[in-house]
């Protein structure tokens, strides 16, 4: 039961990062698992983002791919557009699964965040 426990409240505090990400930005599961702690934790911070859907108040999952960019974790939404959609309507531009112009899109979280015991103590505000 602890070890549940640990793993809800880090993806709590993945799904904190996520909230902060600004619209027509993105960060990377590498990113937010270094800004964690976790350099080597970007796998876990995708187990995160899968049951991210299940989080309140809503987690703009859409804004998490991959550290060059790609959409993959498109197959974890309702279909697999829905991911670029969402991304598109906020100004990003996606082609072949892949974000263009990604180093002007990229916010990193230890770039814009407080030290994560700051930042997750305050209770994960907006903005960035």
């Amino acid at each position: 039961m602890a070890a549940q426990r640990r793993a809800l409240d880090y993806f709590e505090r993945v799904w904190a990062v996520v909230r902060a990400v600004p619209p027509g930005r993105v960060t990377t599961y590498k990113a937010i698992a270094a800004y964690l702690g976790s350099p080597q934790g970007a796998r876990l911070v995708g187990y995160a983002m899968n049951a991210s859907h299940t989080a309140y108040p809503p987690v703009p999952a859409h804004r998490v791919v991959n550290h060059k960019g790609y959409l993959t974790g498109k197959f974890h939404f309702p279909t697999p557009t829905t991911m670029q959609a969402r991304l598109e309507a906020e100004g990003i531009r996606i082609d072949n699964d892949q974000v263009q112009d990604f180093e002007k899109v990229f916010w990193d979280p230890a770039q814009h965040l407080p030290l994560p015991e700051v930042f997750l103590a305050e209770g994960g505000s907006e903005g960035g």
